[in-house]
């Protein structure tokens, strides 16, 4: 895997990676960005929420959940001074579906949490993770 940055001026990138996809990045207008792009913060969220959805959800599917809807929130806390990096991650994960079991969203949390999400385990050893879920039980109707 590898990623670049070419700088467009100001305080304005474009980042690729090897996937051959494109993202914005930009600083806040408050350090002269124009708010035009991501923050490379809000990227690693997005990534941590990525990572473990994709784990989470695949599980799900193995044992067939019904779920018709699924979103990771991910909730992270600064530290007070620079680099202000964080401190601590709240990952809340919303399952919609129907008969959804508990024991199996757990079961797929917690996998993706010590076996296969990396970027939970690159963040772990410096980041306090904890992890939330809610099911809320939606009615499937056969079309």
């Amino acid at each position: 895997m590898y990623a670049n940055v070419n700088w467009k001026g100001g305080m304005e990138f474009t980042g690729a990676a090897q996937s051959g996809y494109r993202v914005d990045l930009s600083s806040s207008a408050a350090v002269g960005g124009s708010e035009q792009g991501f923050r490379p913060k809000e990227l690693l969220g997005v990534s941590l929420a990525g990572c473990t959805a994709m784990d989470v959800i695949s599980i799900l599917k193995k044992k067939r959940q019904n779920v018709s809807g699924f979103e990771v929130r991910i909730h992270p806390i600064d530290s007070d001074s620079h680099p202000h990096v964080w401190t601590h991650v709240h990952i809340e994960y919303l399952i919609s579906g129907e008969d959804i079991d508990p024991a199996a969203v757990e079961r797929a949390i917690e996998l993706s949490t010590t076996k296969y999400c990396p970027v939970q385990a690159m963040l772990k050893p410096s980041v306090e993770i904890e992890t939330s879920y809610k099911i809320e039980q939606a009615h499937i109707t056969a079309v």
